[in-house]
């Protein structure tokens, strides 16, 4: 989802949550400044649905919740307060708060022109510092293209990406088995093609296929 209107003064976080309960648009919350949640494409609301349907089956039953763009995220506390396009808890305490998550197993965003080096870089940077998250997943509206961040038993974040059209995501410890063609089902977005380089007939290049 992409940002708008930046509010011209600093708020306090109690300030932030009764402005968030009055206002018919959403905001994120950053060290003080407010900034106004803009719309998203059609494109992102079907990735965003075919995710979290996904997601919702391959957690049944195992005591996890997933919830959409309107459930609030607390990053850090009292800094940092946002909405991620999709997100799952596992954590009991997070089952018993109304309106907050504060320890997601997993993250994802569906980039936008005005968003994706902000997802890629503040926002990851400030994802990474929450104990509980394994997973972060960045998927292009552009084409078929997921980028998978996971944490492993050491802490370091290990990055897979996927771009062919016969790709699938395989998270094992949630159960998830997503392959792209049914992500990027009911969307206008192409599966990348790649293209001949103009030297030695190599293949170098890539962009969506529109054929």
């Amino acid at each position: 989802m992409g940002q708008a209107e930046l509010q011209s003064r600093r708020y306090t976080p109690e300030e932030y949550f009764a402005l968030e309960e009055r206002s018919e648009v959403r905001h994120e919350y950053f060290e003080g400044e407010v900034f106004a949640m803009a719309g998203g494409s059609k494109a992102h609301n079907f990735l965003v649905q075919n995710a979290t349907a996904k997601l919702r089956a391959s957690l049944r039953g195992q005591g996890c919740q997933v919830f959409l763009s309107d459930v609030r995220l607390e990053a850090k506390s009292k800094s940092y307060y946002t909405y991620p396009d999709v997100v799952v808890t596992c954590d009991p305490t997070d089952h018993r708060d109304p309106y907050l998550v504060r320890h997601p197993v997993l993250i994802v965003e569906v980039l936008s022109p005005s968003t994706t080096e902000y997802d890629r870089t503040t926002k990851f940077e400030n994802y990474q510092k929450i104990p509980s998250l394994r997973h972060y997943l960045l998927i292009s509206q552009s084409a078929w293209i997921v980028e998978w961040f996971r944490r492993d038993e050491v802490g370091q974040w290990i990055y897979t990406l996927l771009t062919s059209p016969d790709s699938t995501l395989e998270i094992p410890d949630l159960g998830l088995v997503l392959p792209l063609r049914e992500l990027y089902e009911d969307t206008d977005v192409a599966p990348l093609r790649v293209m001949p380089s103009a030297e030695e007939g190599g293949m170098s290049r890539f962009e969506p296929d529109t054929e």
